[in-house]
């Protein structure tokens, strides 16, 4: 089966049998006409129109997932599961030592102990703003390969 439009009423859609030739647009034109004649054509082709102005409408077909496009997908989502357990554990850290920047704040002297503390903590909350960065990033990729996922899963091969 093709299907054709037209330009000027893309809302109408032709169907015939077989595929797109020659034949099958003069089968759509004689579709055409007959709608014309019995006046259920929303316009009127005042300049004419022949079979090769016809546009062949084509279904959206289901896309097929190529195995190294499905291996990538679960590749991109193990990597996603990695950043995220990443940045959990190190977002409990980083809340210990933000709790610990308030002594900076303080009006009393601040101990080696502390001020190594701190340094330390600093590269915690580094590391957890890096984490947070790279997982954000990854996660819109990982929609895609989510999709991809989608796509594969409901493919007939599967079933």
């Amino acid at each position: 089966m093709v299907q054709y439009t037209i330009a000027q009423a893309p809302e109408v859609i032709l169907t015939v049998s077989g595929r797109d030739s020659a034949k099958a647009r003069e089968k759509a034109m004689d579709q055409l006409i007959e709608l014309m004649d019995e006046g259920k054509l929303p316009i009127t082709l005042s300049e004419g129109f022949s079979p090769d102005r016809f546009i062949e409408v084509k279904e959206p077909e289901l896309k097929e997932v190529s195995e190294d496009k499905l291996i990538e997908a679960v590749q991109v989502l193990s990597s996603l599961v990695t950043l995220k357990e990443k940045v959990d554990r190190s977002r409990t850290e980083a809340l210990n030592v933000r709790e610990k920047i308030d002594i900076l704040f303080q009006d009393r002297p601040i101990s080696e102990e502390e001020i190594a503390t701190l340094k330390d903590g600093f590269k915690v909350l580094k590391t957890f703003a890096q984490a947070s960065q790279r997982y954000q990033a990854a996660k819109a990729q990982a929609e895609e390969a989510r999709a991809v996922l989608d796509i594969a899963l409901k493919s007939p091969e599967s079933e």
